[in-house]
């Protein structure tokens, strides 16, 4: 089976895992690193709920070493990973950390001396503490100091790194951490995050011309989330919700990424609220766009919340561990659309995964569910990759159990399993498919 499904994939195709700083490194006040908003945010009571901190997670920071060769006995081609911006620059801006930078240049080395392709992302979600003292994303001179950030990375990892995403899911930064308040900072005002958001297409773009000023053999992206939104029913008023929900979740943050302006229907939507300042329309474009996908949404009008979009979870489907349907099918028709509409130069899903509720078993854990996931969503990217889409690499979120924000380590969505009393790692089922899978391909695309 995994030898008919990688005859789905061209030489050269790009097989990795993703993780994020601040769910597996641990470290939080070691050798310099200051707080993040997340460190803070973990500290407010039910906030998280478990009531755990990343304080240590998967103490990555320590045995990163132990965490490269499993992705050596995984047989990884690339690994995405991001820097955690208060490790470098404890405050921000201005004075740089040495031994944070010391960290990612370590890891950089071991992953290139191994073969592994190294995919940093700037930003997933950790902003130092001292900025949002004075005022965060919400902020005007945040993109500027992502600016300095994108630089810095640039110029001291760039001679080895080239692939660099700029900011991970701009749309939960904005909205789960800025109106719905699930997420750092806690902000809960729906007009603080429609300036957030516009906020972070500005420093996406100061952060993008920042690397290539750097390193002008750079290549840019970021990481969209992004959902094909289908309405509940035939009803006119339901397929206008869905059209909302496309505008809000995919239209808003891909048009301006590809140098459009917002769409004229969330701006009159969104007038409500909050005029938004014209973006110039020069932007240069991604040299590819990363598309992280977990599943579509179902959408019903309704007086609920400034869309007026409920989501409809469709009897039937099967469900992860985190209630989210399970419909592959989405992800080949989102890779199509994204081709059609926006023509991105390469597609690259830079996130795709499950939570269930894993258990070891006689030192063994099998996890059928994610083992099905993944070969049902990796067959949809081969059906896109036959359609014509431009994908070049698939990346599994995520190497490793850790901590999934809001639910601590209670979400289990990694290849490798974590035990976080002991932090033996243990490779799962779906782990060694997934080897099994990148091991053929590699054999018939010779």
């Amino acid at each position: 089976m995994s030898r008919d499904l990688a005859q789905g994939f061209p030489p050269g195709f790009l097989w990795g895992a993703a993780t994020a700083a601040y769910q597996i490194e641990g470290a939080a006040a070691e050798d310099g690193k200051g707080p993040s908003i997340w460190d803070t945010f973990c500290r407010v009571p039910g906030a998280i709920a478990t009531g755990e901190t990343g304080d240590v997670s998967c103490d990555h920071y320590h045995r990163w070493r132990e965490d490269v060769a499993l992705m050596r006995e995984l047989g990884l081609g690339a690994y995405r990973f991001s820097v955690s911006w208060p490790r470098v620059l404890p405050r921000g801006r201005g004075r740089v950390n040495e031994k944070g930078l010391d960290f990612y240049d370590a890891l950089v080395d071991a992953l290139l001396a191994i073969g592994v392709r190294p995919f940093v992302t700037l930003y997933h979600w950790d902003l130092p503490q001292a900025l949002q003292d004075r005022g965060g994303w919400t902020a005007p001179d945040i993109v500027a100091a992502f600016a300095e950030y994108a630089s810095l990375l640039a110029r001291r990892l760039g001679d080895r790194v080239t692939d660099w995403m700029t900011l991970n899911e701009p749309e939960v930064v904005a909205f789960a951490g800025h109106h719905v308040g699930v997420h750092a900072p806690g902000v809960r005002d729906f007009t603080t995050a429609l300036r957030v958001s516009h906020h972070l297409h500005l420093a996406h773009r100061a952060g993008a011309a920042a690397i290539r000023a750097a390193r002008p053999n750079a290549r840019v992206g970021i990481a969209l989330n992004m959902s094909p939104c289908e309405p509940a029913s035939d009803a006119p008023a339901d397929g206008a919700a869905a059209t909302r929900m496309d505008g809000y979740l995919n239209r808003w943050f891909a048009d301006p990424v590809f140098g459009r302006p917002y769409p004229a229907d969330m701006l009159e939507h969104y007038a409500t609220w909050v005029t938004i300042p014209a973006l110039e329309l020069a932007a240069q474009p991604p040299d590819f766009l990363g598309v992280n996908y977990y599943s579509r949404r179902v959408c019903r009008a309704s007086g609920d919340g400034p869309l007026g979009v409920t989501r409809v979870e469709p009897e039937g489907s099967t469900y992860t561990a985190l209630g989210w349907e399970v419909h592959a099918s989405s992800l080949r028709d989102l890779l199509v659309r994204v081709t059609r509409d926006w023509a991105p130069r390469e597609v690259i899903v830079t996130e795709n995964g499950a939570a269930y509720d894993d258990v070891v078993r006689d030192d063994r854990v099998a996890d059928p569910e994610r083992t099905s996931f993944l070969r049902e969503h990796i067959a949809a990217a081969a059906d896109a990759l036959g359609r014509g889409v431009p994908l070049r690499g698939y990346f599994v979120w995520t190497l490793m159990d850790n901590f999934e924000w809001a639910h601590g380590t209670s979400k289990r969505f990694g290849l490798v399993h974590v035990d976080y009393d002991t932090q033996r790692r243990r490779i799962k089922d779906s782990g060694r498919w997934y080897r099994e899978l990148i091991a053929a391909q590699r054999a018939v695309a010779v």
